[in-house]
Order: C-alpha cells, then structure tokens, then sequence
C-alpha cells in the first residue's frame, strides 16, 4: 500500500477531535514505551518526540520523565495546540520527520514509524540528531496488524517484523530492549469498527462505494462473527553507536 504524506496528514487531522477517546492501543503503547523506558534511563537533558499528534505519548512521558528541552514534531501545526495543554514550554516543529533536524539526547516516538516508506532513512536521521550515547524509543506494529483486514482486502501497510526492524537499526543503534504482543479488540458490528478507522486515523481501507462498503461489512461478518480486530505492537529500545 502506497504512503502518502499528504493523505496520513488529512485523515490525522479530521481525527484529531475523536482520536484521544478511541486510541486505546496507542494509549497503551505509550505507556508500555514510556514505563520501560524509564527503567534505563528517565532524566534527558533534550528530547525530541516524533509525529506527537495530540499528545498522548508527551502526557505519558512528562509524567514519569524528567527533561529540559522538549522538541516536538508532526506533520499537522495543528497538533501544536494540542501540546500546548500539556506542555508549559517547548519548540515545535513541523513537518516531515525524515527531515527534521534538531539535535537531542532521546528520540521517542509513538504509533508513527509504520508510516515512514524507508526505514534506513529514519534510521539514519534518528543517528544523525541523537547526541553522543542518545536514545531512540518507539513504538510501531508488526505484520500481524490488522490481518483480519488484510485477509479480506488485501490492503496494508507494509509492516515490518521485530526482526527486520532489529536488522535496520541495529547497523546505527544497541538494541537495549524489544516487546511485541497482540491486542484484539472487539466489535459490535464492522460499521463500528469502520467508525474506529476513522476516529482514530488510521483507515486501511481505500475510499469505498456503498456496495463495497455493504460487503466488505456482510465478509467480516461471516469471516469473523465475533467482529474482532487484532492489533500488534512492537516496541523497541535502542542506544546510538
């Protein structure tokens, strides 16, 4: 499935008034990311956050971290407003992560990398904007993802396994900790599911007519008739070279 930042942009946007109350497994990704993050190191003198959104990942971070700088990055200016509530002081930047340059002692980023098409190149910004001996801290989901609509569509992200992300950033970085589990969630009809796309921006689905939106839900139904949803995170860890 072909990424456009454009089109992420737009649907993150149009989600941003529904996005805290529905999601639920990014809420818990930050604070598994957070939480063991923690346990290696939690005073930073710089931070940099990545795709901050609406802020759940900074909210989880300030609560149990200490910093003094805080950078933080989306490509919507509107979620600004968003860290504003949370946040007394800090530099926002926005745009596209790849290109963000602003140096830091920890990069931390939240549900964000499955988006980026290059992997390495991320790789390679994180390495060049992380300070001597920095961290990088994210979180992203494995193939597993959504696979019940994958298997009936045939759309997805191109989602990497814990494996593949290991090889790609362990040529730049010390793996110090992984996780990955599974989380399903379940419906009480695919129209709510569909609901949960698009509260939560991240729609695999192509723009659908209404007979194929009929019968993707009539397909899940049969498919899957206790309408679940599986998630899968990873979580990973890492100490620059």
């Amino acid at each position: 499935m072909q990424i456009n930042p454009k089109t992420v942009k737009n649907r993150f946007e149009k989600s941003f008034e529904t996005y805290n109350e529905n999601a639920i497994i990014q809420r818990i990704t930050a604070q598994k990311l957070v939480e063991n993050l923690c346990k290696i190191k939690s005073d930073y003198n710089s931070v940099l956050e990545l795709g901050c959104g609406t802020g759940i990942l900074t909210e989880e971070f300030i609560k149990k971290a200490s910093y003094k700088k805080y950078f933080a990055n989306d490509l919507s200016g509107k979620s600004k407003v968003y860290l504003e509530k949370i946040l007394p002081e800090f530099t926002f930047l926005e745009g596209n992560a790849v290109k963000v340059r602003q140096k830091a002692d920890l990069i931390i980023s939240n549900a964000v990398f499955q988006w980026f098409k290059n992997l390495e190149k991320i790789s390679d910004a994180c390495k060049i904007n992380l300070n001597k001996d920095g961290i990088l801290a994210f979180s992203t989901f494995s193939p597993e993802n959504f696979k019940e609509v994958k298997n009936l569509t045939g759309i997805s992200l191109e989602y990497k396994s814990v494996e593949a992300l290991e090889e790609i950033f362990s040529k730049n970085f010390e793996i110090l900790y992984r996780e990955e589990f599974l989380h399903t969630m379940k419906f009480n009809s695919p129209l709510e599911l569909l609901a949960h796309f698009k509260y939560t921006g991240v729609n695999s689905l192509k723009r659908q007519t209404f007979g194929e939106v009929k019968n993707f839900c009539e397909e899940y139904k049969k498919r899957y008739p206790d309408i679940s949803l599986t998630y899968a995170p990873i979580i990973l860890i890492c100490k620059k070279k």
